[in-house]
């Protein structure tokens, strides 16, 4: 895995064997980066990642200067990978074990971008609940995005705050956002 862009472009992470992952493809992430590049400038965002895995959205956005950034794992292992990786590149990133959906139910705090990557085997329920908690708990700004990850097979266009999507041979990412009326503030 390596970081594909900013500060540490082209840099090399090695996560151990042994953690229960399927890290976001350097092709799929790079794309995602295109996309969120036309609505973001990354050294303004605070971010959120679910399902956080070795972190390496969380790298990618902490090279292009965003901060702070929180990951969410519900493995050990991840999580010390995630704490470890950050302290080596000096980003600031704060790793924590926790189920993400009673972490969804409990937090407060505001994030500009919350990326979500479940493992693709949950159900078409847990998806949307996930997606729904993020609304209902206020979690995103409102000139925020969320964006999940799934499987072609996982449907989540009808969800409340879609926006649209993207896919990459057998990975989806879906955006959402709140519905606001144009002004004239940007």
């Amino acid at each position: 895995m390596r970081i594909i862009s900013g500060k540490y472009k082209g840099r090399r992470i090695m996560p151990p064997k042994n953690l229960p992952v399927r890290p976001t493809t350097d092709m799929s992430k790079e794309a995602l980066f295109n996309v969120l590049n036309n609505h973001f400038n990354f050294s303004e965002l605070s971010i959120l990642e679910l399902f956080a895995g070795t972190g390496s959205i969380s790298y990618e956005f902490a090279s292009r200067g965003s901060a702070p950034i929180l990951c969410i794992d519900g493995d050990m292992g991840c999580v010390n990978f995630i704490k470890k990786t950050a302290k080596e590149f000096d980003f600031d990133i704060t790793a924590i074990k926790s189920d993400v959906f009673k972490f969804l139910e409990k937090h407060r705090g505001t994030y500009d971008l919350i990326f979500a990557d479940p493992p693709y085997g949950m159900s078409q329920q847990e998806f949307e609940q996930i997606i729904n908690l993020i609304f209902e708990n206020e979690l995103l700004d409102e000139e925020g995005m969320l964006v999940v990850e799934h499987s072609k097979y996982t449907k989540l266009e009808h969800a409340p705050n879609y926006s649209f999507q993207k896919n990459y041979g057998g990975s989806v990412f879906s955006f959402f956002e709140f519905e606001t009326e144009e002004d004239d503030d940007e």
